[in-house]
């Protein structure tokens, strides 16, 4: 541990350090910020600046949510456990021992992903409901009888809630982190900082069964639309058990299945056990040093953070990288209608949107109880992978324009590459027999290309309209052009001030 700090306590990593930070508009930062320092200690580092600009080049994942909910395709993750009623709760938690997904394959998923033109993908080791989808070896000691004599009560058992103990028997994170490997996409293993299942995780994290006076029961009571349920203090050996398995199982994570690029942590355990979490975090940074922590729950200790549903309305006024993530259904989980499904052109101008502005969109579909995408899902993740292979070079591993240059109009969005000798310009509409860019300087010499066009364009500069470029008669035609959705124009620049 003392050789690792070493090792990036360099004067450049300091002072990026001091610039890691969230913005004050972030929603989830201004609920950790009451118990979270805005400065992380002296002794914590982020992910390094080389595993930072990793994460930039990204610029598109897919985001996997799967666990017990698909099962009847109930929607909206684990959140409708909240509004359950006890019987169906208690059914909800036996749903483990029927967990047999036939059609689940890795190597189909991670290649679907890849097609579609993912460099990363997300998948949920453990959501909320507390059902592990790995072989992990810690155990539940107490759980919540929905439906005992007098109302829920807590109850003894021993058991680790997890893949392991259904009929399908198989390490679902470890297949899909091999075949990541193999096929060279960065994975990205979503954890509930909470778990619903494990009644020594209450009050904490809107568990269903809460306390008087716990900072969340509000939330819950509102969001299950009924009375709480109510339990005592957990008492100081329930907690340590509690953060002890809560650390386990992510030393088990980022110890089993190889390198691990992302952790995508949700929610939070708040203030209470703020100290004993953050000293988990730096026991994890010693285990992989460069593993990209989501900030939700752990603020400025975060490397990367989610806004979350929406496209930020301009850049984002932070050095923090950051992702967008927005279900391409009506939820992150399976969607079973066809016409829920967003389309790939909506994918497509969302990717757009969020890259021209710095950062990078992960679009979220989730598998039926079997391990089958919906076909509709699947594809339109495949014509945003035919898309990306046309136009791919203005997307990955760019990096936004100077100031408010990011767009020009409600349909021009730009990006560069890392060098400001190229700009690409997005036309989300076809501009007609002319594409005008008044932001865009051009030298003497340079070329403009249409990605997969191959002839230059001619161009020229105006003193009052900018760079003006010529479009052929050919493309005219919807059918000659070659991409739906979007087209990217390759300008060489001039890149002096």
């Amino acid at each position: 541990m003392v050789g690792w700090i070493a090792l990036y306590s360099s004067p450049a990593q300091e002072a990026r350090e001091r610039t890691v930070r969230l913005p004050d508009s972030d929603a989830n930062w201004k609920r950790a910020r009451l118990y979270v320092e805005e400065t992380p200690d002296a002794d914590y580092r982020h992910a390094s600046a080389a595993a930072h600009e990793a994460f930039r080049d990204l610029k598109f994942g897919v985001r996997v949510h799967w666990g017990l909910y698909s099962i009847g395709g109930r929607p909206a993750e684990s959140w409708p456990f909240l509004s359950m009623s006890n019987e169906e709760r208690q059914r909800y938690q036996q749903l483990y021992r029927t967990w047999n997904p036939s059609r689940f394959n890795a190597e189909e998923w991670v290649a679907l992903f890849e097609r579609a033109g993912a460099r990363c993908f997300a998948f949920t080791a453990k959501h909320h409901e507390g059902f592990s989808m790995f072989d992990t070896q810690t155990r539940v000691r107490r759980r919540v009888n929905w439906t005992a004599a007098g109302g829920p009560a807590i109850e003894e058992c021993d058991l680790a809630y997890s893949i392991a103990e259904t009929p399908f028997r198989r390490d679902v994170v470890r297949e899909l982190a091999d075949a990541s490997h193999r096929h060279g996409l960065k994975i990205d293993l979503y954890f509930s900082h909470p778990d619903w299942y494990d009644a020594d995780f209450r009050p904490w994290g809107f568990h269903p069964l809460q306390r008087p006076g716990a900072p969340d029961a509000e939330a819950v009571a509102k969001r299950q639309g009924r009375p709480l349920a109510f339990a005592t203090e957990p008492t100081d050996a329930e907690e340590g058990r509690m953060l002890a398995r809560h650390r386990d199982q992510l030393r088990e994570l980022l110890t089993n299945y190889g390198t691990i690029d992302m952790v995508c942590l949700d929610i939070s355990l708040g203030a209470r056990v703020w100290p004993q979490l953050k000293a988990t975090l730096k026991e994890l940074r010693a285990l992989q040093p460069d593993v990209m922590f989501r900030a939700r729950g752990i603020g400025n200790y975060g490397d990367y953070y989610t806004p979350e549903g929406f496209v930020p309305g301009s850049k984002e006024p932070t050095a923090m990288p950051w992702m967008v993530i927005s279900a391409l259904g009506r939820s992150f989980s399976y969607e079973p209608e066809a016409t829920k499904y967003k389309g790939a052109q909506w994918i497509v101008r969302n990717l757009i949107e969020t890259v021209a502005k710095g950062g990078n969109f992960m679009v979220g579909v989730g598998p039926d109880a079997t391990g089958s995408f919906h076909p509709a899902a699947a594809a339109q993740l495949e014509q945003t992978g035919a898309w990306l292979r046309t136009n791919a070079e203005g997307i990955y591993a760019t990096r936004p324009r100077d100031g408010d240059d990011w767009r020009e109009g409600d349909n021009i969005r730009f990006t560069r590459s890392k060098d400001a000798k190229i700009v690409y310009a997005f036309a989300q509409a076809w501009p007609g027999d002319e594409l005008t860019l008044r932001t865009v300087r051009t030298r003497a010499g340079s070329t403009v290309r249409l990605l997969g066009y191959p002839p230059a364009l001619a161009w020229r500069h105006d003193a009052e309209r900018g760079l003006i470029v010529a479009l052929p008669r050919e493309l005219q035609e919807t059918a000659q052009r070659p991409s739906p959705f979007a087209h990217t124009f390759r300008i060489e620049v001039d890149s002096s001030p």
